[in-house]
C-alpha cells in the first residue's frame, strides 16, 4: 500500500466548491429573483465544463475512460437528473405543509440542496470518477449537515425535511416517495474495511416513511414498502411491508405539588 500523500493528483477543494454552486444554478437558474425554467444556456454549459475539465485534469492517471468522454457522458446524464430533480422539488412541496412554492424549495431547502449535490455526484460516480464526488457531496454535507454518499442508490422523488445529522452509507437502496426527517442514520452494523464492496447499508422499499432520530442498520435489513419507522427507533432487522415500527415511551405527568424534590434542569 503506498502511503505517500500527493495532494498535487487531487481536485482543487475550493474549484469544487464553486463548480458545486454554479451547477445548481445552471440546473435551475434563479434570474431577478424570478425562477427560470429554461436552464440549458450554452453560455452556462461552456463554462461548466471548463470547470469539471480543471477538476478532473489532476485524475487523469486514475480515470477508466478518457476526460473528453467522460464530461460529454456527464452532460448527457445532467439533462436526465435535471428531471428526476423537478420530480423531488415537487415531492418536497407535496410533503411539506410550509412549502409555499417549487421556488422556496428549490432556493432555501437544505434536504433539497443536498439530494441536488448528491445526484450530480452520482453521475460521476458512477462515470467512475475517484475523490472527486465525495469532494461534491462532502461540500453539500457542510452547508446542510447531511452526509449522502455519491455511491448511494436512490430513487425518486425523495423528500428530506430539516435534515440535519442524516447519514445515509454507501451501498443504501432508497426507493420511491421516501419521507426522511432529521437526525436519520442508514448506516453498517461494523466499520470493517473487510467489508469494502459488500453491501453493509440497509434498503428501504418505495412509500416509506423514517421518523427523526432512528437509526438503521446492515446490508441485510429490508423496510418493506409502505412501512413507518416512528421516532428514535433503532432497527437492525427487516420489517415487512405496510409496518409501523415504533419505540415505546413513558411518559409520566404529575401535580408539581406532589413533587417533594426539586428538579433542578440547569445545565
Amino acid at each position: 500500500m503506498n502511503d505517500t500523500i500527493t495532494f498535487q493528483t487531487m481536485p482543487s477543494r475550493l474549484k469544487t466548491h464553486r463548480f458545486t454552486d454554479v451547477i445548481q444554478d445552471f440546473l435551475f437558474p434563479v434570474e431577478n429573483e424570478v425562477f427560470a425554467n429554461e436552464a440549458w444556456n450554452e453560455e452556462r454549459a461552456s463554462v461548466l465544463k471548463k470547470q469539471l475539465l480543471e477538476l478532473l485534469i489532476p485524475l487523469t492517471e486514475k480515470l477508466e475512460i478518457p476526460i473528453d468522454e467522460i464530461i460529454e457522458l456527464f452532460f448527457e446524464k445532467l439533462y436526465s437528473v435535471r428531471e428526476t430533480l423537478q420530480k423531488d422539488a415537487l415531492f418536497f412541496l407535496e410533503s411539506d405543509p410550509a412549502a409555499e412554492s417549487l421556488e422556496e424549495v428549490i432556493i432555501t431547502y437544505p434536504g433539497f440542496i443536498a439530494i441536488v449535490a448528491y445526484r450530480v455526484a452520482n453521475i460521476l460516480y458512477k462515470l467512475k470518477v475517484p475523490i472527486l464526488p465525495r469532494l461534491i457531496t462532502e461540500y453539500a454535507h457542510s452547508k446542510t449537515g447531511i452526509d449522502i454518499h455519491p455511491g448511494a442508490n436512490i430513487a425518486a422523488p425523495f423528500f428530506i425535511d430539516h435534515g440535519t445529522g442524516i447519514v445515509i452509507g454507501q451501498t443504501t437502496v432508497i426507493g420511491k416517495n421516501v419521507r426522511m426527517y432529521q437526525g436519520v442514520t442508514l448506516g453498517a452494523l461494523a466499520v470493517l474495511k473487510s467489508q469494502a464492496g459488500v453491501k453493509r447499508h440497509p434498503t428501504i422499499e418505495d412509500n416509506v416513511i423514517i421518523y427523526a432520530g432512528s437509526c438503521i442498520l446492515g446490508g441485510n435489513t429490508v423496510v418493506g414498502h409502505d412501512s413507518i419507522i416512528g421516532g428514535n427507533v433503532f432497527l437492525t432487522e427487516s420489517v415487512p411491508p405496510f409496518s409501523f415500527a415504533y419505540q415505546k415511551n413513558e411518559v409520566r405527568v404529575r401535580d408539581k405539588s406532589e413533587m417533594k424534590e426539586v428538579i433542578d434542569f440547569s445545565i
